[in-house]
């Protein structure tokens, strides 16, 4: 089924969302997961990216940009807007009120084990994690994107809604200043 047929499915009946869902939360939880370093924070940020997604989806059309490359969007404001209130942290999982909460709780317990130990064994890339979060947002966004989440820059330009020309800018002048943080390490 093509994304056009799916999200008409969705309209018609909010119950197909579910496949949405299923086809890219791997990918958004990933990426998200990847600019926190946290996997309870990133399980929060992708929980709330596809809600909004969900409550959204009924404005969604076609103009230009697919459905993931919508998705990654929302998902890049929601780690910005986490990083602006992280002081106001609550878990959206512990909110949340359904049938198979354990079963939910024990797939994320999971998960979870299964990213820290990838991650423990990544200890540069924790290094590199910490400088980069130290860098303004526009330079998280841009190089995260790009090197973590293997986007083109055409993909990255729809995703934060930019010019290739300014994207191309920020990657490089984001790079110069990540390189010269890790030097530090």
């Amino acid at each position: 089924m093509t994304e056009p047929e799916l999200l008409q499915r969705i309209k018609e009946d909010p119950e197909y969302f579910s496949e949405l869902f299923a086809l890219y939360y791997k990918p958004i939880f990933g990426y998200v997961f990847r600019r926190t370093a946290d996997f309870d924070n990133a399980a929060d940020i992708t929980a709330e990216t596809f809600l909004k997604a969900f409550m959204h989806i009924r404005y969604f059309s076609y103009r230009g940009i697919s459905v993931k490359v919508w998705l990654f969007r929302i998902a890049t404001n929601e780690v910005n807007l986490f990083y602006r209130q992280l002081s106001k942290k609550n878990s959206i999982i512990e909110r949340l009120k359904f049938e198979n909460k354990k079963e939910f709780l024990e797939t994320f317990q999971n998960d979870k084990s299964i990213l820290e130990n990838e991650l423990s064994h990544h200890k540069r890339f924790l290094e590199v994690q910490k400088a980069l979060k130290k860098l303004p947002l526009k330079y998280q966004d841009v190089i995260s994107l790009k090197y973590f989440e293997g986007k083109s820059n055409k993909e990255i330009a729809e995703i934060l809604g930019m010019k290739e020309g300014t994207l191309k800018s920020l990657l490089s002048r984001g790079l110069e200043k990540l390189r010269k943080k890790c030097n530090h390490f």
